[in-house]
């Protein structure tokens, strides 16, 4: 039939599907279902190979339990923690987790690490079971889940890494860093990525060491000479990031970072930042004279609502509507610094 008469095969498809969602799925967004029905369906019609259909499904399954499990804390701020799996627990660079997942539960924060031991494990001591998610990866060898977060119901498994990967981005309001090996590099790595493409929202990225510690200045010195000096990375993308080895100057890069910014997103072309109080008029014309060279066209304007267009979500918050070129995030994040500051 479907060589016969494609538009008939596709008008049965459709209405099959619509049949489907009206018994078992019935809800606001049935349309994003429908997509997903209709993927499947093609992808039958590819000849897509039985394991490509079986990584396809065990991605979408570890995604849809995932999303369940982080979404009772969808309000609550939360920092994704990095750092190696073997760091010993008398080590300066575990006591310096410790401390810091301490402070940010404090702050009423939550962490998320991959449920490892070492630093994995101190920044979940520290924030306690109760405040921690763990999100691991199954290997053949030396990772094991940590006691803290061991059985707790927001403990999720994942086989694959780029599964586990969009959850440490999607559900954190902040990335900390501490060192680590491969894994801690390729987050880190990453994550500067999604930031400084757009690809993720902005947030706060500190990479902390010990007391006296050198791993992180070690590596933006090799960033600097190789990267910067090369005209890899422009200066600006150096603002992305934040080094230091005092915990409550990185408690305060970040929780200082959501004083009054509070989140953003894209309507049409213009980038809405939502605040948690108005700026000052004055302090709005010093942006719009700081930071014209990244708008497309027009001025930052302030919003005292939603724009059309934009969701019901946050509706008693100020905007700020700006035309950003989407390319230079290191010195959008200089304009939050200075919303913040205002």
């Amino acid at each position: 039939m479907a060589q016969d008469n494609p538009s008939s095969w596709v008008e049965a498809r459709d209405a099959a599907i619509a049949d489907f969602l009206d018994r078992f799925a019935d809800c606001p967004d049935r349309d994003v279902l429908a997509d997903l029905m209709v993927a499947i369906t093609r992808l039958a019609r590819d000849g897509a190979g039985r394991g490509e259909l079986k990584m396809l499904t065990t991605s979408f399954k570890e995604l849809r339990y995932a999303f369940k499990v982080f979404a009772p804390y969808h309000d609550v701020r939360k920092v994704s923690i990095f750092g190696s799996s073997r760091t010993p627990a008398d080590h300066p660079d575990y006591i310096q987790a410790d401390a810091f997942a301490r402070h940010m539960r404090q702050r009423r924060w939550m962490v998320i690490t991959g449920a490892g031991d070492g630093i994995m494990g101190a920044g979940q001591l520290g924030a306690g079971r109760a405040a921690s998610f763990g999100v691991a990866i199954r290997l053949p060898h030396e990772q094991t889940t940590n006691v803290t977060i061991a059985s707790d119901p927001k403990l999720i498994n994942f086989k694959y890494f780029f599964t586990r990967k969009i959850l440490f981005l999607k559900e954190a309001s902040a990335i900390a860093l501490f060192p680590g090996g491969f894994g801690t590099q390729d987050e880190g790595f990453e994550s500067m990525t999604m930031i400084q493409t757009g690809k993720t929202n902005l947030m706060p990225l500190v990479m902390i060491d010990a007391p006296g510690g050198t791993y992180w200045q070690h590596w933006r010195t090799y960033i600097k000479a190789e990267l910067l000096h090369n005209g890899m990375i422009g200066e600006e993308d150096m603002n992305l990031f934040k080094l230091t080895d005092n915990v409550d100057e990185a408690v305060a890069e970040i929780t200082g970072f959501y004083r009054r910014y509070h989140s953003m997103r894209y309507v049409g072309p213009l980038l809405v930042l939502r605040l948690s109080s108005p700026l000052p008029p004055a302090a709005l014309e010093k942006l719009n004279d700081t930071y014209a060279s990244i708008l497309t066209e027009g001025r930052i304007e302030q919003h005292p609502c939603p724009l059309i267009g934009e969701d019901d979500e946050y509706p008693d918050m100020p905007r700020l509507a700006l035309a950003f070129n989407r390319k230079n995030v290191g010195t959008l994040r200089l304009l939050v610094n200075d919303i913040n500051a205002a």
